[in-house]
């Protein structure tokens, strides 16, 4: 994930309105769910990152949660995708933000880049079309 703000393309609707000129992606339910987030006591989480690696980020769907809560969904999340991962002691709060997931058509998409994965979460300002509320937590040894 990106740390620096984002702009989302647009293009102008027949009506007017800006509407995003990119492939964006609201995660929910079993949709989510199917693309690696978990479901854990409400809140839908998944760790940022290549899948074959263990996550330096977390990001969890809306604003509110507990730190408690969500360092309990990020456990529940590591030991889903990495079992044998030792449960860790979360030391920073979660960050509220917003951000867009930019859904890529991979692997229908033979576009040749170089994205690994169907799906990318970006930082951007509240008033984007198609930004949702986020809370994002980093794991003790991730990059900030």
């Amino acid at each position: 994930m990106t740390s620096t703000l984002y702009t989302i393309d647009t293009i102008e609707a027949d009506d007017g309105t800006q509407q995003p000129n990119e492939a964006l992606w609201s995660p929910a339910g079993k949709d989510a769910i199917d693309h690696g987030f978990v479901a854990h006591d409400g809140l839908l989480i998944a760790g940022i990152g290549y899948e074959d690696e263990e996550p330096d980020e977390f990001v969890t769907l809306g604003h509110g949660h507990t730190w408690t809560a969500i360092a309990a969904a990020a456990d529940k999340w590591m030991d889903h995708c990495h079992p044998t991962v030792v449960p860790e002691t979360y030391t920073r709060p979660p960050v509220e933000q917003h951000a867009v997931f930019i859904r890529h058509p991979h692997p229908d998409h033979p576009c040749g880049c170089e994205w690994e994965g169907q799906w990318r979460v970006v930082c951007v300002p509240s008033t984007e079309p198609g930004a949702v509320a986020v809370s994002i937590m980093s794991r003790p040894g991730g990059a900030r």
